[in-house]
């Protein structure tokens, strides 16, 4: 599970839509089982804060406030934050209740695919290069599109890269942008389930869930490192074609009863 979430976190395939699969095949269900899932994600946001440390250590730097940096930076990531923090936490009972179960995912993943692939088609000529670059019209336009994560299987980096570059931000430059957004949003998820569910948990789980951690940051390490370079010289249609074809496997293995 350490391996899946850190291999999908950061790529346009949806982490939470595959970790909902994956424990489903291994019969890794239930409350505590979610939590996991949660948790690991924090070994996945340590390996983006450790990638981009001189940009994390910028953003603290106050003397500094234009760009992706300081006050101005703090704000930007907080403007693309609100809208899902905001509509996670009045919807999160309904969302776990109704739509995480392999169906739902498949349509995030499919429907998702199809949106990749038409916006690779029609891309709008990028106007915005670099973080620096960025500004809070941007930054909004990222959140509201955030938003759609909520969907299992729809991919919070692919909602915030495909926003991005649907508002003429070049596509190296959405993709990092998601990877910071990732880390307040996932982090406020990871803490927020801990503290309702943490009476679940005993001594015997920490050995565990540790492991995961651990997996998810190395694993998360090498797939930022991989989507990078991949974005220097491809577009995300790969990504697309991938999703649908997952997604379609999934609607006919569910369909015949075999999942």
């Amino acid at each position: 599970m350490g391996l899946v979430e850190g291999a999908t976190e950061f790529i346009p395939v949806s982490s939470t839509g595959h970790l909902i699969l994956a424990g489903h095949l291994l019969g890794f269900e239930g409350e505590k089982a979610a939590s996991f899932e949660i948790f690991i994600q924090l070994g996945a946001m340590l390996a983006v804060v450790l990638f981009y440390r001189q940009r994390f250590l910028g953003l603290l730097n106050f003397k500094q406030n234009e760009g992706f940096a300081g006050r101005n930076g703090l704000i930007l990531l907080a403007i693309t934050s609100l809208p899902a923090l905001l509509l996670g936490f009045v919807g999160q009972k309904f969302i776990k209740e109704n739509l995480f179960n392999p169906t739902t995912v498949a349509i995030g993943l499919g429907v998702g695919g199809i949106v990749i692939l038409i916006v690779e088609r029609f891309l709008p000529k990028p106007q915005t290069f670099g973080l620096d670059k960025l500004t809070w019209r941007d930054a909004l336009v990222v959140g509201l599109f955030q938003c759609l994560a909520l969907w299992p299987g729809t991919s919070r980096s692919a909602a915030t890269i495909v926003g991005g570059m649907l508002f003429k931000i070049e596509r190296k430059t959405a993709a990092e942008f998601s990877f910071f957004a990732a880390v307040p949003i996932l982090t406020a998820a990871t803490v927020y389930d801990l503290i309702k569910s943490y009476k679940l948990f005993s001594a015997s789980d920490i050995p565990i869930f540790l492991l995961g951690f651990l997996v998810a940051f190395i694993s998360s390490w090498f797939a930022i490192k991989f989507f990078i370079s991949l974005l220097g010289k491809f577009t995300l249609v790969p990504f697309g074609w991938y999703r649908i074809v997952v997604a379609g496997i999934i609607l006919a293995l569910v369909a015949t009863g075999n999942f």
